[in-house]
């Protein structure tokens, strides 16, 4: 292994088991003294997520997982840490997909590890009611603690991907408020490969229980795809991802709304080996859904 960079696998690879870390055990980890066994200098993964957590390690307070701080190549040193890694560590290297087989995930975020990925998407459904009743209660919600105890980490319960209307102001819509719901938008609420990437993110790293891709009614992505006109700029670069529902509804856009969502919905539940190996262990529940502009209902869609 001497000198190896091919034997570390992942930096965060799992070494030991500690006790006395709750019903998740922790993982300890030294990485510094394994890089520094192997002669393998800061200057040869500075690029990497490895070089993301040790520097994470000296300025966080966490839980969860531990280990050896930057400083101390011999790891004498230790630094609590939970899985609040930084959003472009984690994606710039790529190993959204590959987590979920070679890394135990680190332990989720207590606010959320009593809902169930059910009860997630139940919460979402409960809080429209409320906006469609016009009785909201996250603004009674002191907002300055809520925002002193999001500083520095968030805890969704949900992820979201909605279109980028300004008639869908998720939160809102679902009476949510800061730190609640992991949300991604783009026009079409289409699942592209970085859009996966943050929803895996949301599920994998900030523990959600539950996505809910959400069309609505009015579109103007769908509109323009079923029409298939040319736009100017890259507009029509939405049309791609849109045209399967096109094919499967017709020309009706409140039915190609809702079979785009089922089929996002559907792409992100199989086109992501991270998120379909949540499904199957009954961590994660993805919908689609439909919210109507004139009621303000949001509606499941089967």
């Amino acid at each position: 292994m001497d000198g190896d960079l091919s034997a570390l696998r992942h930096p965060m690879l799992p070494v030991r088991r500690a006790a006395g870390a709750g019903s998740l055990a922790a993982i300890e980890i030294s990485l510094p003294r394994r890089l520094y066994a192997m002669n393998i200098g800061p200057d040869r993964y500075r690029d990497s997520i490895g070089w993301t957590i040790m520097n994470e390690a000296k300025s966080n307070e966490h839980h969860g997982m531990l280990f050896g701080c930057s400083c101390c190549a011999g790891g004498i040193h230790q630094a609590k840490m939970i899985r609040q890694w930084s959003r472009r560590g984690f994606l710039s290297t790529g190993i959204a997909g590959a987590l979920a087989t070679t890394l135990a995930l680190p332990q989720r975020a207590r606010a959320q590890s009593t809902l169930s990925p059910d009860a997630a998407l139940q919460a979402l459904l409960d809080g429209n009611k409320r906006f469609a009743e016009k009785r909201l209660t996250s603004a009674n919600e002191d907002l300055a603690i809520l925002q002193q105890n999001t500083v520095a980490k968030q805890e969704p319960f949900a992820g979201v991907l909605a279109c980028a209307d300004s008639r869908v102001p998720v939160e809102l819509v679902f009476d949510q408020t800061i730190g609640h719901l992991f949300v991604a938008r783009v026009a079409g609420n289409v699942a592209t490969s970085e859009i996966i990437a943050s929803l895996e993110y949301g599920a994998a790293v900030l523990g959600t229980k539950a996505i809910l891709v959400l069309g609505h009614a009015n579109c103007g992505a769908i509109k323009a795809t079923i029409e298939g006109k040319a736009e100017p700029g890259q507009i029509s670069q939405l049309y791609a991802p849109i045209r399967p529902a096109v094919e499967a509804a017709g020309s009706d856009p409140t039915a190609v709304s809702k079979a785009n969502a089922k089929f996002q919905a559907h792409l992100l539940a199989t086109a992501s080996p991270l998120l379909a190996g949540l499904i199957k262990e009954a961590k994660l529940k993805i919908a689609a859904g439909y919210f109507d502009l004139a009621s303000g209902i949001v509606s499941l869609v089967g």
